[in-house]
């Protein structure tokens, strides 16, 4: 990910993303405010798994893998940052190049593959930071694991002290495997450690938004059954839809606008199979107010977004904020809590 700019678009993606990463650092080390003040907006202020947001609208995991950037973060007006996936050791990730821009879709593949430098490292980061904001920390398996449920105990009981939340990751497509942990007995199993590792501290599951409903299915009892707080729906998709962009050739996940169409779907899945009884979390496509208010008002209970900053730039955050709070006000919501499903 890299904020747009030509300067950044001339440069391989990744170092773009990590320069972009560095910036962010750098100013929100400074404490200067980089966007919306979440406090101008009363009434997207909300509560959801016993937290309280300023707003709705959260920065999804991948973007600030290792929590260099928190304090930045918070400072473009996001009510939650989710840093993260952290593995228990470090670990470099797929070969490069493993992020590709597909600019004609407003789009991005990444093949990443957990890369970050552990989470030790990444939880220092979290302890120190500011925090103007809920801090999710996002967890996951070491690519060569032997118990990859172990990895993930071990995560959410160290994370856990630190986050507001915690967020187990088995739905990346780039760490071979990992996918399978979304199904039967072993999705049941890591539910069941990772509830008693996070203890009191919340709870949420991040699915692939490339589900079949028997899938969909099992998957919401069980986070029922486990008394998971959320799910997040949803990562990248391996599949194409809609794509023109040469880069869409590059194995890895997608996500960006044409991510939006399937990841609606998917919300829709999840609120029918949960019976709205567990909150969910809008991720996939999310790129201005009114797509963030038709997520909500589809049974979200907050939205996350990642590759629409690559193509608009740190302001969007704000501009997403100042959107949503008058679309909630035309139409009669003193709360964005009450539009829920609406």
């Amino acid at each position: 990910m890299a904020f747009y700019h030509p300067l950044l678009f001339a440069l391989d993606a990744e170092r773009a993303h990590g320069l972009t990463v560095a910036m962010l650092s750098r100013w929100g080390s400074l404490g200067a405010p980089l966007g919306a003040d979440p406090a101008r907006y009363p009434r997207l202020a909300t509560k959801m798994a016993g937290i309280d947001f300023a707003n709705p609208l959260g920065l999804a995991a991948g973007v600030d893998k290792n929590g260099e950037a928190i304090d930045g973060f918070f400072g473009l007006g996001f009510g939650m940052v989710e840093i993260g996936t952290l593995t228990p050791k470090p670990q470099p990730g797929n070969p490069k190049p493993r992020l590709f821009r597909l600019v004609e879709d407003r789009a991005v593949v990444n093949r990443y593959g957990f890369n970050n430098a552990g989470l030790d490292a990444g939880l220092a980061r979290a302890k120190a930071a500011r925090r103007k904001g809920v801090l999710g920390i996002n967890v996951g398996a070491n690519k060569d694991a032997v118990d990859r449920i172990a990895d993930y105990r071990h995560g959410v009981a160290h994370a856990a002290p630190i986050a507001d939340y915690v967020t187990i990751n088995i739905s990346s497509p780039n760490t071979p495997g990992l996918r399978d942990l979304q199904h039967g007995a072993a999705l049941a199993e890591l539910l069941a450690a990772a509830r008693e590792a996070a203890g009191t501290v919340p709870l949420f599951l991040k699915v692939a938004p490339d589900l079949e409903p028997a899938q969909i299915d099992e998957i919401a009892r069980a986070a029922i059954d486990n008394r998971l707080d959320a799910i997040i729906i949803g990562n990248t998709t391996i599949t194409r839809p809609d794509v023109r962009s040469d880069n869409a050739q590059e194995t890895g996940g997608l996500s960006g606008r044409p991510l939006a169409p399937l990841a609606r779907a998917r919300l829709a899945d999840f609120r029918k199979a949960t019976g709205a009884a567990l909150p969910l979390i809008a991720a996939g496509g999310v790129d201005s107010g009114a797509e963030a208010y038709a997520r909500i008002r589809s049974g979200a209970s907050l939205v996350q977004l990642y590759s629409a900053l690559v193509y608009q730039g740190p302001g969007l955050a704000a501009r997403i904020l100042t959107d949503l709070d008058a679309l909630l006000a035309r139409d009669g919501f003193t709360s964005v809590s009450d539009a829920i499903g609406a």
